[in-house]
């Protein structure tokens, strides 16, 4: 898991590849940059829409979403509670297709472009090979390999136990968390930078990215587990992307199916923590951006000078949101400030602004993992 996850890069990729190499010679390309699997532990499971009653039968995830079709999309607006919305939220991986930890630990284990094996099976006789597998046996029962079934899922549940009780998966350590316990100060670029992150009307990163505590107390996640079509410009670095014909939709598809029918939420990735985010070299879902400065520009700039981020058609025209098929570009976020703005309009953040945004996110990274 450490090769994509590193301790020593808040349990991020490693390097500033667009997506990490894999298979069986380890030459194969990744389709998605890994996420940090930092703080994890608090991750609801997939859903859309509001939270069952405490009596209500709960609606499968496909029912939910077909409620949903048709609904207007509330505005994320920072310093303001989320609106209850019927939105998928959520679950990990980039879409959302696993809800728990452990459920996590399986997907590398037979995808093709990964670890590569070729079966459960396979996975069980290298455990069972290997030198973990006295411990396993102690802690899930002498005969616990009669079953591979039963073997790798024991396993991954213990990889899911290490997350969840091992401190360095989530140690709220950070100047800012020290901070909100009135243990540290913040700069002045810090505290502006801050202030321009909540501002509804300069940055709003707060809209999407949750930075007060929560009504239980918690420190914040700076994610409201929501997702979005943010229309990422196409990364043609990326293997499958030589083929013209392919689009990566997240929650429709194609590494989940159950939502394909739902194209109301075509080209929506879940909203990361921006916790250590500072840390990263690579950004989006398809790793087309390797900087804080990068990321920072497609936000203010996306709206109003498209043609800095997108390729141009046969016709010479920009291909605004040329990693999305035609017909779901509609879903493309363009009420969310600064996403708001029009073309030739001014953009919402200085260069100066920025520069303090990024200071502040600084802020947000945890103490080095001490081995």
């Amino acid at each position: 898991c450490a090769s994509c996850h590193s301790p020593d890069h808040a349990y991020g990729p490693p390097n500033a590849l667009d997506v990490q190499p894999g298979g069986l010679a380890m030459t194969q390309q990744g389709y998605r940059p890994p996420p940090s699997l930092m703080y994890l532990y608090r991750q609801p499971n997939f859903s859309i829409g509001p939270d069952a009653g405490e009596n209500d039968a709960a609606p499968s995830v496909a029912q939910q979403a077909a409620s949903a079709a048709g609904v207007v999309k509330a505005q994320k607006v920072a310093g303001t509670s989320a609106a209850p919305q019927l939105v998928p939220q959520g679950g990990m991986f980039w879409d959302g297709r696993a809800d728990t930890l452990q459920q996590q630990a399986f997907g590398p284990l037979l995808n093709p472009v990964e670890m590569a094996n070729a079966s459960i099976d396979d996975v069980a006789h290298k455990l069972a090979q290997s030198s973990h597998r006295t411990q396993l046996e102690q802690l899930f029962g002498a005969r616990v390999f009669d079953s591979p079934q039963l073997a790798v899922s024991e396993a991954m549940f213990a990889i899911a136990r290490y997350q969840v009780e091992d401190p360095s998966f989530h140690p709220y350590d950070s100047k800012y968390d020290r901070w909100l316990e009135g243990r540290a100060r913040l700069s002045q670029a810090e505290l502006r930078g801050l202030r321009l992150f909540n501002d509804p009307d300069k940055a709003n990163c707060a809209g999407c990215h949750l930075s007060k505590p929560g009504k239980d107390g918690l420190p914040p996640m700076f994610t409201d587990y929501q997702y979005e079509a943010l229309g990422a410009p196409r990364n043609k670095e990326l293997a499958q992307n030589r083929n013209p014909a392919f689009y990566d939709l997240g929650v429709c598809g194609p590494f989940r199916d159950d939502l394909k029918d739902q194209t109301q939420y075509c080209a929506m990735f879940l909203t990361p923590t921006l916790r250590n985010s500072a840390t990263r070299h690579v950004f989006f879902h398809n790793g087309v951006f390797h900087t804080l400065d990068q990321v920072m520009a497609f936000y203010n700039e996306r709206s109003i000078s498209p043609q800095k981020f997108y390729s141009r058609g046969a016709d010479g025209k920009v291909d605004e949101y040329d990693d999305i098929p035609p017909k779901y570009r509609a879903n493309v976020d363009v009420t969310d400030a600064p996403f708001d703005r029009k073309a030739g309009d001014k953009p919402a953040m200085t260069a100066q602004d920025i520069k303090d945004i990024e200071a502040f996110l600084g802020t947000l990274n945890d103490e080095p993992v001490r081995h």
